[in-house]
């Protein structure tokens, strides 16, 4: 069986789906149902069982049968919000959970695959999977980096497969439920439908209106490099996941306004509460991917923006 935590979110609903796809009846979700809006993600799915984050810790711990019939974990589960400052939430629920996780995979064997983040380069201008470049600037970003730093010390030489996979801007269906934390897309998609109009920020960090770049990825690319990894379990380390090409907001938008066929941009203020605490500029240096071997190509936004709307149009997000 897969278990897949933080299944009912984002990333992780769609993981779910693609194991669906390829025939998986056994596929376990776990995650933290306190905000129940997200059971949308998984009410298609045909999951084989739901476990609260916390009973699936005591479920490992006190049930050999069913750990040892675990064939990977991928573990997506965590608290995403950059703007979340509550700092002793954020390294328990990212940080310390995790390496539970990391130890119980160690001990068993079992293929652990986990979500790291592009958040960990913060003001960096260059995005190598090194520590000369990880210069966080959120305790989110913190919480990522503390555990790929965690990895690389008690899991170097790993017996069984860990992989941490540095995610960067990924948008798609079923995100619905992240609110403010949602893709760019999925907020210019609504407000074209609402307004007419898609609202980017002015320029800031010396690009111009709209003009900030960023590394987007659409989220079924990123599910398939984590089945890469799944298909390729001699393959260990700490991974980019992007698309190694950087792209402007304003592209975004305008992949939106086409899709739609109407629509206008307008700029607004960039606001004082991100000046200092905003990537205006993210491109995942692919070398080390590609390297492992790991051959997914990744669509570029103008593709991936009409594939996501092409999808919402067929299953509305609610």
């Amino acid at each position: 069986m897969y278990i897949v935590t933080g299944g009912a979110g984002f990333i992780g609903s769609n993981l779910v789906r693609a194991l669906i796809e390829r025939g998986r009846g056994d596929v376990i979700v776990v995650d933290d149902m306190e905000d129940g809006h997200k059971f949308v993600n998984i009410s298609d799915l045909a999951i084989a069982d739901y476990l609260d984050k916390d009973d699936f810790l005591d479920k490992i711990e006190a049930d050999k049968d069913f750990a040892g019939n675990i064939a990977a974990i991928f573990h997506q589960g965590a608290c995403s919000e950059t703007t979340e400052w509550d700092g002793r939430y954020m390294m328990k629920n990212n940080y310390a959970y995790s390496q539970t996780l990391l130890h119980h995979c160690l001990r068993q064997g079992t293929p652990y695959i986990y979500a790291s983040s592009a958040a960990v380069y913060g003001g960096s201008k260059q995005f190598v999977e090194d520590p000369l470049f990880e210069n966080p600037l959120n305790v989110y970003g913190y919480s990522k980096l503390q555990f790929d730093r965690y990895v690389r010390r008690v899991a170097a030489s790993p017996d069984s497969q860990v992989v941490g996979l540095r995610y960067f801007n990924v948008y798609g269906p079923r995100e619905q439920h992240k609110g403010a934390m949602a893709s760019v897309a999925f907020h210019f998609n609504k407000q074209v439908l609402d307004d007419g109009e898609a609202r980017l920020f002015t320029g800031t960090d010396g690009y111009g209106d709209g003009e900030q770049l960023r590394d987007f990825v659409y989220v079924d690319d990123v599910c398939d490099v984590n089945l890469w990894f799944l298909d390729n379990p001699g393959v260990s380390g700490i991974f980019n996941t992007g698309t190694g090409r950087a792209q402007s907001f304003n592209d975004v938008a305008k992949a939106v306004l086409d899709w739609h066929g109407r629509g206008k941009i307008r700029y607004i203020p960039f606001p004082d509460h991100l000046e200092g605490a905003y990537q205006s500029f993210t491109q995942a240096d692919l070398t080390q991917l590609r390297e492992s071997g790991c051959d997914v190509e990744f669509r570029p936004v103008e593709d991936g923006v009409r594939d996501y709307l092409d999808q919402l149009c067929k299953r509305p997000e609610r």
